[in-house]
């Protein structure tokens, strides 16, 4: 079943709008037309079965037929990845597999070695949310994970969490024995590793 993303759906309507860009690749790409039915997520963990009533080239009006369950389930720990920002599209395919693999939110990193410019992050955020909600309908999630604004190490280390993770490539002293936790950060370096 097709899927789509509309973050402001209200089940006391009925209906829900599809926005020109998703309206626009039902009609033109999918071929969809009135009548087919598609999945509609809010991006909070709840899905629709809808019916497409109109579908033009600016909107697409659907009717909820019911609330069903989302294709895929969601992990209950509460996992967060805070990655150090890299060049170029590979942080996006780190976004990709981030959601296919259930991370509940990921915080852009900025460190001594971070190659990209914090500058430069804070403009690809939007783009990199519209990547979180197209691989939360490529993979079945309802629920899409959050991009925070670029962090510093120091300001990721002051949250909150029952459990914090740093992977380095010397040192450390192991996992330490946590029951269950059930919130994770878990925190990934530079390409060119972490400073002293």
């Amino acid at each position: 079943m097709r899927r789509f993303h509309s973050p402001a759906i209200d089940p006391e309507t009925g209906f829900v709008t599809l926005d020109r860009e998703q309206a626009a690749h039902a009609r033109s790409v999918l071929r969809l037309r009135e009548g087919d039915t598609v999945g509609v997520f809010d991006g909070n963990g709840n899905e629709f079965l809808c019916e497409i009533g109109s579908i033009g080239k600016r909107e697409a009006v659907l009717k909820i037929v019911r609330q069903i369950d989302p294709p895929a389930l969601e992990s209950p720990l509460e996992l967060t990845l805070a990655a150090a920002i890299l060049k170029n599209e590979k942080f996006d395919l780190v976004i990709q597999k981030s959601v296919e693999l259930g991370v509940s939110g990921l915080i852009p990193l900025l460190t001594k070695r971070t190659e990209a410019q914090a500058r430069g992050a804070e403009k690809r955020i939007e783009r990199w949310k519209r990547i979180a909600v197209e691989s939360s309908k490529q993979c079945g999630r309802a629920k899409v994970m959050e991009i925070g604004a670029p962090l510093e190490l120091s300001e990721v280390a002051g949250r909150s969490a029952d459990l914090k993770i740093v992977f380095a490539e010397v040192g450390g002293a192991g996992f330490p024995d946590v029951p269950k936790p059930e919130s994770v950060i878990s925190v990934v370096g530079p390409e060119g590793g972490w400073e002293e």
